[in-house]
């Protein structure tokens, strides 16, 4: 209902607001300053009304992009975040975050063309990125963010947040908003009112940087808060994490969302507060400035009993309209740079292609024995098999989008071989592992076959968001969650009996988490990780099972033997867990990926530059391909902490590059290091440099696990 202002005040002709000579922060506060606190009210919550009289236009702040533009009809759906992080190839992230952006842009116009009061989901103020750290592969929305590593979440979080946001000096192409801020990772049945508790040096080692990095660095205009509390203070009203460090120590200028119900959970769950109005102010005052949910209507009530000053909705309000000013909101079109991107668009040849890039360089090569693969397109019978071999929903995840077309690993492989080549096919059984109709015919092909593809690992069944399953399946799902890391046990049957068999027996993993795969480790030939690898992911795993494409995926998460080699889920100690802290031997190691060739390190060499404000340390490695096929390698480079008087972790992450290699071809690839490479974390969460000895290592995975040839040597700094 359309409101009139509680008293009179004189303005100019043609409002400030309206006037573009004005710069940003006088024509927002203009506009804040005619509006009733009924309406500032109103404005505060996700489902934003229109207000008529003022020209401003409803909004629905809930748009999702997580890999595609999702909920929003036909788009381009590219492999889950987990398989964009296998890629560890940040040009190409940025390149997608760019499409990504371009078919937002579209999507929104069109609907503002056909007249169409601001729909959910065809806005331009995504919830996207996940950057939260994968600390533990039970954790079902895992597959949601790039892995779990700070320093590469970060990199890929930075090329991301750069693509969807733009470059024009004047206009942002739309908002990102890294979440869940912060220290938020399951268990997701608890996720309501749990308290994560964690110490100050994994909160500042861990947690933290690849939030600040996309803060500091690509300057993502929103955030969004977590469900849970954080050392006792609920994450979306924490005035540790949302004051002290995001606004005052990382200069944070943007506006902070909640979680969608998340400001209910603190006086319902959480029970912090009392009321609803007592939720609200809380919330309001330490810098949550709008709410996915309706909990801040009470914020009307709580003004007038003065839990919260009406000033603090001003200043929620400014952070809020600032963003939707810089989007062209309230501007011409044709002054908005993005706004003439043409909805065709849309799902494109070059879109497609680029999804089908991605899904390419996301798959690893977990295990290739005897040069197993790749195979001939000539062989006269190939039987696939398995629960994900011909199933399109398998491939999308969630949080995504519609594509007008997707290919099937049944069909990629249908595709890609000779016209003389017999493909047979049976399911074998569902994706919880039990026996399906066709059970005996899955047997019976791959006795008649040259080779057996079988397609299986998890699903959307089985892995993902609280309240996205269907039900919760005893012994291996709890909430979205695993209870298990193992390959269901039904699965595991049909492949023992396709070994029986004796035909050869290729394993390809569709899942968005760790599985452990011991048995098909030790018996079969050939494991393929390929994600939730979006609408082509099928042709690209047809394409490097038969060669096409050479992969050169590295791992974003360790693949761990057993259940019983991880801490407790809900401790977020982070002593025993990710390559940086695990002592035991995995079964594959994070940035472990195989190759149809072989590279070789032939030097390292380590300068310092001294004329640089902060000392530099260059880098130089040379990488040759030393085998017959052209291809990718992945040079990775850690560093260890030799002398260190903290707990440090073992080693980790702080370069690596993604480079194509002819065979016998040798390139130099080079990486600067700066101070902050070798800090530490003390005893009070401060960042310090301690001087000692420190050991540089680089090669084509982590180093001193399976597949490492790399070099190392040891400084002093």
């Amino acid at each position: 209902m359309e409101t009139t202002p509680q008293k009179k005040q004189d303005f100019p002709a043609k409002p400030i607001y309206q006037d573009m000579d004005y710069p940003i922060q006088k024509r927002v506060t203009d506009l804040i300053q005619r509006m009733t606190l009924e309406e500032k009210v109103a404005q505060m919550m996700n489902d934003a009304p229109a207000i008529e009289r003022l020209g401003i236009p409803a909004y629905n702040w809930w748009s999702e992009c997580l890999h595609g533009v999702g909920r929003a009809g036909i788009a381009t759906v590219f492999p889950q975040a987990i398989g964009m992080a296998a890629t560890w190839n940040t040009e190409l992230i940025h390149k997608v975050a760019q499409v990504i952006s371009d078919e937002a842009r579209a999507k929104h116009h069109e609907a503002q063309h056909n007249q169409q009061i601001e729909p959910p989901y065809f806005g331009l103020t995504f919830w996207s990125p996940n950057i939260n750290i994968f600390r533990d592969p039970r954790w079902g929305r895992g597959q949601e963010t790039y892995g779990e590593d700070p320093y590469l979440t970060a990199r890929i979080g930075v090329a991301f947040i750069k693509g969807l946001q733009g470059d024009d000096p004047d206009y942002l192409k739309t908002v990102a908003t890294p979440k869940h801020f912060a220290v938020h990772s399951g268990p997701e049945e608890t996720r309501h009112h749990f308290d994560a508790v964690v110490s100050e040096r994994d909160l500042q080692e861990t947690y933290l940087p690849a939030f600040a990095a996309c803060i500091q660095e690509a300057k993502a205009v929103s955030v969004m808060g977590a469900y849970n509390r954080t050392n006792g203070e609920p994450c979306c009203a924490s005035s540790t994490l949302l004051q002290d460090i995001l606004r005052e120590k990382w200069g944070f200028q943007g506006y902070v969302v909640s979680d969608c119900g998340a400001i209910q959970d603190i006086y319902k769950h959480h029970q912090v507060t009392g009321t609803a109005e007592e939720a609200a102010a809380l919330a309001v005052q330490n810098g949550c400035d709008l709410n996915c949910g309706r909990t801040y209507a009470a914020l009307l009530t709580a003004v007038k009993q003065g839990l919260v000053k009406e000033s603090a909705l001003d200043q929620a309000l400014t952070r809020l309209f600032t963003a939707r000013f810089r989007l062209g909101m309230f501007d011409p079109l044709e002054r908005v740079p993005y706004a003439s991107i043409p909805f065709t668009i849309n799902d494109s040849p070059e879109h497609r292609a680029l999804a089908l890039q991605t899904a390419r360089e996301s798959v690893v090569l977990l295990k290739n024995a005897d040069n197993f693969l790749p195979l001939t397109k000539n062989l006269d019978k190939i039987a696939v098999i398995g629960p994900n071999a011909n199933d399109e929903q398998v491939l999308l995840a969630n949080y995504h989008g519609t594509p007008s077309k997707a290919v099937t690993p049944l069909e990629g492989i249908k595709n890609l071989v000779s016209q003389h080549t017999e493909v047979l096919y049976a399911q074998g059984c569902d994706i919880l592992g039990k026996p399906s109709a066709d059970y005996a015919t899955a047997i019976q092909i791959a006795e008649e076959a040259n080779v057996v593809i079988y397609v299986g690992g998890l699903s959307q069944q089985l892995e993902g968001e609280e309240g996205q399953q269907e039900g919760v399946t005893p012994g291996i799902t709890s909430q979205g969650d695993r209870t298990d890391i193992d390959l269901p046990a039904g699965q595991e049957d049909l492949l023992k009996a396709i070994y029986a068999t004796r035909t050869p027996t290729v394993l390809v993993l569709l899942n968005g988490s760790a599985v452990a795969v011991n048995w098909a480790d030790q018996y079969l030939p050939v494991i393929i990780e390929g994600w939730y690898p979006g609408e082509e992911g099928g042709t690209a795993l047809a394409e490097v099972i038969f060669g096409d494409y050479n992969p050169a995926g590295r791992l974003p998460v360790t693949f761990y033997k057993a259940i019983g080699d991880l801490p407790p889920f809900d401790n977020y100690s982070m002593a025993g867990r990710t390559y940086r802290y695990f002592e035991g031997e995995p079964l594959y190691g994070f940035g472990y990926g195989l190759s149809y060739t072989t590279f070789t390190y032939t030097h390292l060499d380590i300068a310092a530059d001294t004329q640089k404000s902060e000392e530099t340390l260059h880098i130089t490695v040379g990488v040759k391909n030393t085998g017959m096929r052209a291809g990718d390698e992945v040079v990775q480079l850690y560093i260890r902490d030799v002398e260190a008087s903290y707990p440090v972790p073992i080693h980790h992450l702080q370069g690596f590059q993604r480079i194509h290699l002819q065979p016998g071809e040798e390139r130099e690839v080079k990486f600067e290091l700066t101070a902050k490479s070798f800090t530490l974390i003390n005893d009070q969460g401060e960042r310090i440099l301690e001087p000692g000895s420190f050991k540089i290592m680089t090669g084509g995975c982590q180093p001193n696990t399976q597949g490492w040839n790399g070099l190392s040597k040891e400084i002093q700094i």
